[in-house]
């Protein structure tokens, strides 16, 4: 630089400026829109000098020579190549030039303002080109009232503030020039500005260190890392999808675990409610607990995942929390629960009965196990007519049994009273929350609350609500809303992002250990005798057929001897087995008009689970034509399956289906599947009638439970409780030779057989 008499010469490299403002103008927003609109508006500009030592000169200004303000003359050796090359640069960032008539500003408007053609470009210029321009040399000037300034936040806060009713507000911010903005409502209009935060796929696209834009309600723009928000949208999705306005989020404490995922992340740390973080430690590390003492009085020795369960449930007590114990079928939920209320009882806690709803067939189930493994459990079964006459013994009793036909019925009189704990056993039953039964239970007033079933979830995602809605009411918010943030996008739209976040969320109140990761634990074959009773007008048929052949058994014994009594014999017992089969299968027109169906209703308990859990099922009748009624029954209820009969043409074809997994279900007559079969596929075994020569009925077991057979094998008896049914099976293992003789066409076994003997097959049904 050098003076010459009043001429000062510059001689330097000049630097550009880019000056960014907001102007009110009587234009539109973007200058090529101005023609549509003529009211008054705001019109971001920016205003380019180049700087040449302490003098700016502008774009368009073709002088050499400038007077300054005080009048010194200078003379500006420009670089006008370089100037050029710089304005190209602006240009291909989408700067153009704006018309002077454009800028109709209640001042006098500036002659070298540039912008682009449309508002809505100002956002990634600033995110994409803005950066270019700098990374050029471009010095970047922002006016105070310009609209897309973007700041930096100086830091971050996040407060955990106690609601009421166990519910708490996540006090979100950030702090930007000294002032703290509430965040969440921040994100929400983000999350509702740009679609990439609510797409599982295009969420994990974002990079961590792209720079986001955040808008104030006065349309400040703020900076913030992509890696700060990320975790925020993953776990709290649905909250700002939904949200309802205000300065924070309102979170359930069964939603602590959410926070502990971010409090874990270094990302986020929160303050206050100390509590609420411990508690979602507790939920997360729930169900890994598997210490704990067996109750003194339990009758069974418990596996180790049956011990983590009996832990996960105390608790749950424990934390006055609700779940589901969601084991497959055959890995002992109800004796787990059993255990649960013997332990209750021996500490005191008990001072309440438990109410257990099941299905009519499980409740004589419940009744047994709790006689072998719970014994100092007193139990009061409300079912059949004179129920009606023990409601005021429901406070004597430490458990109280009723069924979901019944729970509607008994509703004015099971909800007078306080329960300790309310169980749901095969819970599916009031998955449809507007059923009389899911209506009734949800007005039983109960400490805790425990659903069990094998199948949490078989259709909809609905069904999980319902059961929620009952455990935890509110957790996952109305029906409506949970159908519009979580089931339609899931269902309808498979968003991941939200399954695997409802995942998680509903996990600590989950138990659910499927066989296959317990396998070490159970032995290779595992045999469970199922009981159901009779009742209305199956027991009656029952009684007029066992009465009837009672007589004629006598007459013709006492008439022809024993050894020529065989076939009166087997056509009598033959009869009982039927009607407890189904009473469809007695020729008779008194069994037709009979609508009670035990055993059947319990195998339909039974199977659609079993196959919902992935089971691969044999099951066996010695009775063709109860085979049929069961091929009806699985029709209407959509499970795929094979037959085996000795009418069956086709054997190997439906081996093959059977054994490639395209049906579930193979349904085999006992006598033609007995024996030379392979089916290692299978890892059920339902025997849906007992066969009285124990060596037949292990042949069909083998069936499935066979060299080859790399899985558990569970077995099922099915029996009807006091039965001829029962009575046979207490006799084989007492009189195993004679029992074969009574039961075997083959007359070359003889074996002593009295009148106690035909007292006790002919015995009455227990009242």
């Amino acid at each position: 630089e050098a003076s010459s008499g009043n001429l000062r010469n510059i001689s330097a490299d000049p630097v550009p400026v880019l000056r960014l403002q907001t102007l009110d103008t009587h234009g539109n927003r973007g200058w090529r829109e101005y023609a549509t609109n003529f009211g008054v508006s705001s019109f971001d500009v920016a205003l380019p000098v180049f700087r040449y030592g302490d003098v700016e000169v502008k774009p368009d200004d073709t002088r050499d020579f400038s007077i300054l303000p005080s009048g010194e003359m200078v003379h500006i050796e420009r670089q006008r190549a370089f100037e050029e090359q710089l304005m190209d640069e602006s240009a291909a960032a989408g700067l153009e030039k704006v018309p002077g008539y454009v800028l109709q500003t209640l001042g006098r408007p500036p002659d070298n303002a540039y912008g682009l053609a449309f508002e809505g470009l100002w956002s990634a210029f600033m995110h994409e080109e803005l950066p270019h321009l700098r990374d050029a040399g471009w010095q970047v000037e922002f006016a105070d009232d310009f609209r897309h300034r973007q700041l930096e936040v100086e830091a971050w806060d996040a407060d955990l503030v106690e609601s009421e009713n166990g519910w708490f507000d996540l006090d979100m911010g950030i702090f930007v020039e000294g002032e703290r903005l509430p965040l969440a409502p921040l994100l929400a209009a983000l999350f509702r500005r740009d679609g990439r935060w609510l797409d599982t796929a295009l969420l994990g696209q974002i990079a961590d260190d792209e720079m986001i834009e955040l808008v104030t309600p006065t349309g400040q723009r703020v900076r913030a890392p992509a890696w700060r928000l990320k975790p925020l949208a993953g776990t709290l999705i649905d909250l700002f999808d939904g949200f309802p306005g205000g300065n924070t989020l309102r979170l359930s404490r069964f939603d602590a675990p959410r926070l502990a995922e971010l409090n874990d992340s270094s990302r986020w740390q929160f303050r206050g409610q100390g509590d609420v973080l411990a508690l979602a430690d507790q939920l997360n590390a729930a169900q890994g607990i598997s210490h704990i003492d067996p109750p003194v009085g339990l009758g069974l020795e418990l596996r180790h995942y049956q011990t983590e369960g009996i832990a996960w449930l105390q608790f749950l007590r424990a934390q006055k929390l609700s779940g589901i114990l969601a084991d497959d079928m055959g890995l002992g939920k109800t004796a787990q629960t059993l255990a649960h209320l013997l332990l209750e009882k021996e500490g005191g806690r008990l001072d309440r009965p438990a109410l257990v709803v099941l299905p009519t067939s499980l409740i004589f189930n419940w009744k047994n196990e709790a006689a072998r493994f719970a014994p100092g459990l007193s139990i009061l079964s409300l079912h059949g007519p004179e129920r009606k006459s023990r409601f005021a013994e429901i406070a004597q009793h430490d458990v109280v049994l009723t069924t979901y036909p019944l729970l509607w019925r008994d509703a004015a009189q099971l909800t007078r009273y306080c329960y300790h704990l309310l169980i749901l056993d095969e819970a599916q039953t009031v998955k449809n929350a507007r059923s009389q039964g899911a209506e009734v239970v949800r007005k039983i007033t109960a400490r805790h609350r425990l659903c069990l079933t094998g199948t949490p979830l078989e259709n909809h995602l609905g069904e999980l609500w319902s059961q929620f809605d009952f455990l935890l009411p509110g957790f996952l918010g109305s029906n409506q809303n949970f159908t519009k943030y979580w089931r339609t996008p899931i269902e309808k739209q498979d968003d991941t992002l939200r399954r695997e976040l409802l995942s998680r969320r509903l996990r600590p109140f989950i138990l659910r250990r499927r066989k296959e990761e317990v396998a070490r634990e159970l032995p290779p074959k595992t045999i469970i005798v199922r009981k159901v009773e009779l009742a209305g007008s199956q027991r009656d048929l029952y009684e007029t057929v066992r009465v009837a052949m009672d007589e004629k058994v006598r007459f013709e014994i006492a008439s022809k001897g024993f050894n020529r009594s065989q076939i009166v014999i087997l056509d009598a017992l033959l009869k009982l087995r039927q009607v407890c089969c189904d009473p469809r299968l007695v020729k008779a027109k008194a069994a037709q008009k009979v609508r009670e169906r035990a055993k059947l209703d319990l195998l339909m308990t039974m199977l659609p689970e079993q196959v919902e859990e992935g089971r691969r099922i044999l099951l066996f009748s010695q009775f063709t034509s109860m085979l049929a009624l069961i091929e009806k029954e699985l029709r209407q209820a959509d499970i795929g399956y094979v037959l085996l009969t000795g009418d069956t043409k086709d054997r190997e074809e439906q081996v093959r289906r059977f054994q490639t997994g395209e049906v579930p279900v193979f349904l085999i007559s006992l006598k033609t599947g007995g024996v030379g079969l392979n089916l290692t596929a299978a890892d059920t075994v339902i025997h849906y009638d007992p066969w009285w020569n124990p060596a037949a009925e292990n042949q069909a077991t083998d069936r499935a439970h066979r060299l080859g057979q790399d899985k558990p094998v569970f077995v099922y008896k099915l029996i009807v409780a006091g039965s001829i049914e029962e009575k046979i099976l207490a006799l084989q293992e007492r009189k195993a030779e004679l029992a074969a003789s009574i039961l075997s066409a083959d007359s070359s076994v003889r074996a002593k057989f009295g009148s106690d003997d035909i007292a006790a097959l002919f015995a009455p049904l227990p009242s």
